[in-house]
């Protein structure tokens, strides 16, 4: 038997397993016009040759709650009907074909309005269709990049319902597991971190003060989002900037999640998505394979949050040791999946689970 191909069941959901498709932008939606943000047959061919290779549970790239929220021009939203309309025809495929179909929800923040990767991965202007960034506190994320506006609390709060309406959307569109993005340098992870947030008021300064953003938006997220339904958090569980003393700078720590894992189970949060870094630039990250599982599975040993492990997960045997060592409850892969759609119908043939190949590809099993 193998744990990685057990069933998971968050409140009335069943996963059928654990190897689940961490979001990934794709970078190709339309820039400008009606069509902006709205999910093409890309994303619809992307996400659905995985859940056709066996995934568990699919989670669609960052969708911005905003048309501000997005990483570049090009990323996909969830602000009007026709983006609900195209993310309905995704999330009815990934069902079909057996696997359970789960949005993140996310504004970019201060790393907003950027080319995308191949272009330069470079802030972008009007010109480019670009706009002005917004954040926490006017710093910005990197020399070359925009110093970006201070939110004031009035802003602060019509974001917390636009998290909120997002998820009124997804849940319409067909959507069984909403995540709140928070990790990764964007605006709820730049909210969480001293590196990031400088703000004096009471979204700044303390634990609780900098936390405060993101339980809001969690609790606009939960309580649109049905009982009987799954939400997850993402969060960088360190900036790596405690990691390396010699950095010399301030930052979200290992401590801080667990503390806060703890503070997201009350606030009704099923799952903590566990992955690093991103808001400080030019941190130090210590990578190896698996290198972000001892956070998840700290999490796992110090709260009753359930978590999934990220990170350099590459084989089926090592991703089957950390499910059955207790160290996360599943695993999200995220390039290996890139590199192969049918890993997780491949990791079972060679576990000896079986996997879940469609009708038409038997003859190739």
């Amino acid at each position: 038997m193998s744990a990685l191909f057990d069933p998971l069941t968050l409140r009335d959901l069943t996963i059928p397993n654990r190897v689940w498709m961490a979001p990934m932008c794709q970078y190709c939606a339309a820039v400008d016009g009606p069509e902006r943000g709205v999910p093409t047959d890309w994303h619809l061919s992307h996400l659905g040759a995985r859940a056709v290779g066996g995934a568990g549970l699919i989670l669609t790239e960052a969708t911005a709650v905003s048309p501000e929220g997005r990483i570049s021009p090009a990323d996909l939203g969830l602000w009007n009907d026709r983006q609900q309309e195209g993310f309905a025809r995704i999330a009815r495929f990934l069902r079909e074909h057996g696997a359970v179909p789960g949005i993140q929800l996310a504004h970019a923040g201060r790393k907003a309005s950027t080319s995308q990767p191949w272009l330069g991965d470079a802030p972008v202007g009007p010109d480019q269709y670009g706009w002005q960034p917004v954040a926490p506190s006017a710093v910005p994320f990197a020399e070359d990049y925009p110093v970006p506006t201070e939110l004031s609390v009035e802003e602060i709060h019509r974001l917390v319902e636009a998290f909120g309406a997002a998820a009124r959307r997804a849940l319409a569109a067909g959507f069984q597991v909403a995540e709140v993005h928070g990790a990764h340098g964007y605006l709820v992870n730049e909210f969480l971190s001293p590196h990031s947030n400088h703000r004096t008021d009471a979204y700044g300064g303390s634990y609780e003060n900098r936390t405060r953003f993101a339980l809001e938006v969690v609790d606009a997220v939960r309580a649109v989002w049905p009982d009987e339904l799954p939400v997850f958090f993402r969060i960088s569980a360190t900036d790596w900037l405690t990691e390396n003393p010699e950095d010399g700078r301030e930052g979200w720590t290992a401590d801080d999640t667990v503390r806060f894992a703890k503070d997201l189970l009350a606030h009704g949060v099923d799952l903590l998505d566990t992955s690093t870094g991103g808001v400080a630039a030019g941190a130090r990250v210590i990578s190896g394979p698996g290198y972000q599982v001892p956070f998840a599975a700290r999490v796992k040993a110090e709260t009753d949050l359930p978590v999934a492990a990220v990170g350099l997960i590459t084989g089926a045997r090592q991703a089957e040791e950390i499910v059955s060592s207790g160290q996360a409850d599943a695993v999200l892969l995220g390039r290996e999946l890139l590199r192969n759609p049918y890993w997780p119908n491949l990791a079972a043939r060679e576990l000896g689970a079986g996997g879940r190949w469609p009708d038409q590809y038997h003859r190739a099993v």
